[in-house]
C-alpha cells in the first residue's frame, strides 16, 4: 500500500513543489482550504496549477492520521483524542478550557473568558524511562513528523477554537496551570503536555511550529510552550530557531542524586550544566522559564528541598526591562519570570513504587519558595483523571509489537 505525506509536512511540500517547478506561494492557500473543508479531496482545492494537482493526488494526502476516540471528561473542561496515525499507532492530544476569569491579578478579578488549549504529542511512547510517568512504560515506537505533529492541531481545532498550544514532556499530560502575566491584557499561558519528549524530535517540532505561527494558522509564538527533560545540546539552540516561545524544564529534583533515581535519563544532563543552559536561554530570550516539579512523598517534597530549589534557582537573572532594553548592560535578579510549577503525582498503577504528597506538604514547599525565595510558585490544578488524561496517565493502552526498549543512557546525546 502506497504511503502518502501530510499535506501539512511543510518540507516535503516545500520540496515537492520545487521540484515540480511550482511556486511554493500556494502552501498557505492548501492549507487553508484543507482546514476550512477538512472532508475535501486535494483536487477540489481552487485555482492551482494543473501540475499542482497531479503532484497532491500521487504524493499527498489531507490528513494521514483519523480521530479513532473522542472522551470527555465528568469535569467538562477536558477533551482526549486518541488518533491513529497512518502506520496503525496511536497518539494522544488533549484539548482543555479554562476560564480565565476564574484567576486574579493583583488581587482583584480577571478580565476574559474561555481559552482553549492543546497539548500535543511529538512522539509515539518515550526514550526517557521516567519512574513516575505511564507514557515512559510505553518504551519508544517512532517520533511523529511535523505533519502528524499539526494535523493533531488539525483535528483539535474542527472541535472548539484553539488559543494555546503546548509541547510538553510526557508526564504532564492534562493538567491545566494558569500563569498570570504581568500584563493586565494578557491571557496568561496554559501548561499542558502530550506524549513524549519534544526536543528529540527537534527537527520535525521546529517545523511544526513554524507552520503553526505562519499562514493561515497564526498562533503567537508566546501562546506556545515547549516542555523538556533537560536535553542541553537542544536547549542552547532552541532560542535562534523558534524565538519567542515559552520554556517548561521538568527539573522535579533539587540536586542531582534524588533527580537520577526518579529520571534515570537525568545522568546525561547533569544538572549545573542544565541550569547554566537555562540561564543563558533566559537571558537571550527575555522569556519566562516554568520549573515543573512533581511532588512525591518522602522523595523530593521535605523542606530541606524546597530550601535547595529555592538556592538553585536564586541564580536565575534576567535582562533589565528599561527602555534602553539590553543595551544598557545591566542585568538585575527578576524572578518574576521564572515560575516554579508544583505537580501532585497521580499513581500510574498499583505497582507505583511512589505515593502522592500530601496537600499540607505542598501548601508547605509553596510557602518556604514563595516566602524565602520571592519564587512564584502555582500548585497544578487536577483535570481529566476519569479519562486517564492526568498527570503521569497518558499511555495509548493498545498492544504494538514494533515497541522499541527504553534508550541505554550511553545512547542518549548530550
Amino acid at each position: 500500500m502506497a504511503t502518502y505525506r501530510s499535506v501539512f509536512d511543510a518540507a516535503e511540500l516545500r520540496a515537492q513543489l520545487n521540484d515540480a517547478g511550482i511556486n511554493t506561494k500556494f502552501m498557505a492557500s492548501i492549507w487553508k482550504y484543507v482546514l476550512q473543508n477538512p472532508g475535501c479531496e486535494l483536487g477540489e482545492i481552487p485555482d492551482l496549477p494543473s501540475s499542482a494537482y497531479r503532484l497532491l493526488r500521487t504524493k499527498f494526502k489531507p490528513f494521514t492520521s483519523t480521530v479513532h476516540s473522542v472522551f470527555h471528561s465528568t469535569d467538562g473542561v477536558t477533551t482526549k483524542l486518541l488518533i491513529k496515525l497512518q502506520n496503525g499507532a496511536f497518539v494522544e492530544a488533549v484539548i482543555m478550557t479554562y476560564d480565565t476569569r476564574l484567576g486574579k491579578y493583583g488581587g482583584k478579578p480577571r478580565l476574559g473568558g474561555p481559552r482553549s488549549t492543546l497539548c500535543i504529542s511529538s512522539q509515539v511512547g518515550c526514550k526517557m524511562g521516567c519512574k513516575f510517568c505511564a507514557t515512559g512504560t510505553m518504551g519508544f515506537k517512532n517520533n511523529l513528523t511535523s505533519g502528524e505533529i499539526v494535523e493533531q492541531l488539525v483535528h483539535a481545532s474542527l472541535l472548539t477554537n484553539i488559543r494555546n498550544v503546548v509541547f510538553m514532556w510526557h508526564h504532564f499530560d492534562t493538567i491545566s496551570c494558569h500563569v498570570v502575566s504581568e500584563n493586565d491584557d494578557d491571557d496568561g499561558i496554559y501548561l499542558l503536555m502530550g506524549m513524549g519528549e519534544p526536543l528529540n524530535n527537534y527537527t520535525a517540532l521546529v517545523e511544526a511550529i513554524r507552520v503553526m505561527t505562519g499562514s493561515p494558522f497564526q498562533l503567537s509564538p508566546k501562546r506556545i510552550t515547549v516542555s523538556t527533560v533537560g536535553i542541553i545540546h537542544a536547549i542552547n539552540k532552541l532560542h535562534s530557531d523558534l524565538p519567542g516561545l515559552n520554556l517548561a524544564v521538568s527539573l522535579h529534583a533539587p540536586v542531582q542524586e534524588i533527580r537520577c533515581q526518579i529520571m534515570p535519563s537525568a545522568r546525561a544532563f547533569p544538572l549545573e550544566k542544565l541550569m547554566t543552559a537555562l540561564q543563558t536561554y533566559q537571558k537571550n530570550s527575555q522569556q519566562k522559564i516554568f520549573i515543573e516539579y512533581i511532588m512525591l512523598d518522602g522523595m523530593n517534597d521535605e523542606e530541606q528541598h524546597a530550601h535547595q530549589l529555592g538556592k538553585l534557582l536564586e541564580t536565575f537573572q534576567v535582562g533589565c526591562r528599561c527602555r534602553g532594553g539590553n543595551k544598557c548592560g545591566l542585568w538585575r535578579l527578576d524572578r518574576a519570570f521564572l515560575v516554579v510549577n508544583l505537580i501532585p503525582f497521580n499513581p500510574i498503577g498499583s505497582s507505583s513504587q511512589f505515593r502522592t504528597s500530601s496537600d499540607q506538604k505542598v501548601s508547605d514547599f509553596q510557602k518556604i519558595l514563595r516566602g524565602t525565595y520571592n519564587i512564584r510558585t502555582t500548585v497544578r490544578k487536577q483535570m481529566g483523571q476519569d479519562i486517564s488524561g492526568a498527570c503521569g496517565q497518558l499511555v495509548v493502552n493498545l498492544p504494538d509489537k514494533r515497541t522499541r526498549d527504553l534508550t541505554d543512557i550511553e545512547d542518549l546525546r548530550i
